[in-house]
């Protein structure tokens, strides 16, 4: 291309003024040869097929809302012209100006009239993406992924319109949406182990975060009294179909709320992302399954649940020498603190049953170590988590505003740190310090964004719906 005058990388821009396709509903009423030469236009894309016959050409030119098919005659573009688009590969950037008809087989496409070059492919694009023989490849060259696959480019184009409607959903209710460090002295806010790297500026190891909680609750001390953050989380565990080291959440605190209040907004955001994104139906296709969101979702007791599915009764979930005998006839390691064999017990014996979109309530308060207790059952938290498809979506409760209570909470913490549950984040114990300031009554709740979108895009794994998850490097 270049021996022939025509450096593929010289444009700047290109005027486009359509798509791919606005031009497809805007011209379906042409019959078969039928054409619009009165209106021309221009649009750019990517050629993902050529077919010369002779003194004509078809391609197809594939942008962000579909593919067209594309007619070139020598004749009108010249023949030195129609040389250098015989010479165009499957992949390369073009922008072409022309108007649109029908053809003979009944297909709408466009007639061009011009046509530049405006990036040029020099890597042949795979015939075949598909199979998962390439998932990996498929994972790690997203790139390409996206220009094979239309399909997959259509889930990330759904997640960025569900994060919007999330926001105005929340934005509407009067929320404040803040941005909160990443870097921290304490990552706290959550049981998992944080990642440690170190600033040179100050020359101290830092963590980054692995909740927004504490700095959003902070806030709520401050005079917020409704605040919510959107942002990356990052935990150092590991990875299988609905965990990534890096991901995404959404925390929400609202002060003079409770985990009633919070249950209800929850189920009325849910609601409305789905009849969202099903143009105002109640219910989704999962895993080859039809699953109801009609309110009120399914409750269940924390302590009730595990009974129904493993016989187990309070007091042996609540002791820890029970607790732990329970683990060694599951099969299950030994657990490092009583709150992790409950979690591992949970795990294991009810979230296989946990299908259809249920709120759990009721969780011990020794897993709870940042929710305000039951006023009529101290070892009962005043929280719930919401399930669906055998995973955790969202994880709510009434907040820990007694800064002793918190105090010894946190030592507790200590404790099971010492006892070797890597899990148990350090105390931030400023934390304490600005609950001795006053926090109202406040509800909150996390919701994990990644897994709300497999459960709106219909995606068997969070992979499918990062961009870019954590691979293992190559080479």
């Amino acid at each position: 291309m270049r021996s022939r005058g025509n450096d593929p990388f010289a444009a700047t821009r290109y005027a486009v003024d359509t798509n791919a396709g606005e031009l497809l509903a805007k011209y379906d009423f042409l019959a078969t040869g039928q054409k619009a030469d009165s209106e021309n236009w221009s649009i750019a894309g990517r050629l993902m097929s050529q077919r010369p016959h002779g003194k004509t050409a078809f391609a197809d030119l594939a942008d962000r809302t579909g593919k067209l098919q594309l007619y070139v005659r020598r004749d009108e573009v010249s023949e030195e012209r129609f040389t250098d688009w015989t010479v165009l590969d499957i992949g390369d950037i073009v922008g072409v100006h022309g108007y649109m008809f029908r053809s003979q087989k009944g297909e709408l496409s466009l007639h061009v009239l011009s046509f530049d070059v405006l990036a040029k492919a020099m890597y042949p694009l795979p015939d075949k993406w598909h199979g998962l023989t390439d998932v990996e490849k498929r994972y790690r060259q997203r790139y390409v992924d996206l220009i094979m696959n239309p399909d997959v480019r259509e889930v990330f184009m759904a997640r960025s319109r569900i994060l919007a409607e999330m926001r105005r959903f929340i934005d509407a209710q009067g929320f404040y949406e803040v941005e909160t460090p990443t870097l921290l002295h304490v990552a706290g806010g959550a049981a998992a182990r944080p990642f440690v790297t170190h600033v040179n500026a100050l020359d101290q190891l830092m963590q980054l975060r692995i909740a927004t909680e504490l700095n959003l609750k902070r806030l709520i001390v401050g005079g917020f009294e409704r605040v919510y953050e959107i942002g990356r989380i990052f935990r150092n565990e590991g990875l299988d179909p609905v965990h990534n080291p890096e991901f995404t959440m959404l925390e929400l605190y609202a002060a003079y709320w409770d985990v009633n209040d919070m249950r209800e907004f929850n189920g009325a955001l849910i609601a409305h992302l789905i009849s969202t994104v099903t143009g105002g139906k109640d219910e989704l296709q999962i895993g080859g399954k039809t699953v109801s969101f009609k309110r009120p979702f399914k409750r269940i007791e924390y302590l009730d649940l595990l009974r129904e599915h493993g016989g187990y009764t309070r007091e042996q979930l609540l002791d820890p020498k029970s607790a732990a005998k329970i683990l060694e006839t599951l099969g299950l390691p030994e657990s490092p603190s009583h709150a992790h064999a409950l979690d591992k017990i949970f795990e294991r014996v009810a979230e296989p049953h946990l299908f259809e979109p249920t709120f759990v309530t009721g969780y011990p308060v020794l897993i709870s170590p940042l929710a305000k207790r039951r006023k009529d059952d101290p070892e009962i938290a005043d929280r719930y988590e919401l399930f669906c498809a055998n995973a955790e979506i969202s994880n709510a409760f009434t907040e820990l505003n007694d800064p002793d209570d918190q105090r010894a909470r946190f030592e507790s913490q200590v404790k099971q740190r010492s006892a070797g549950d890597e899990e148990i984040p350090e105390p931030d114990w400023d934390f304490v310090h600005a609950l001795e300031y006053g926090m109202p009554p406040t509800a909150g709740i996390g919701i994990g964004v990644d897994r709300l979108v497999m459960l709106l895009t219909n995606q068997a794994s969070i992979k499918d719906v990062l961009l870019f998850p954590l691979q293992r490097q190559h080479g």
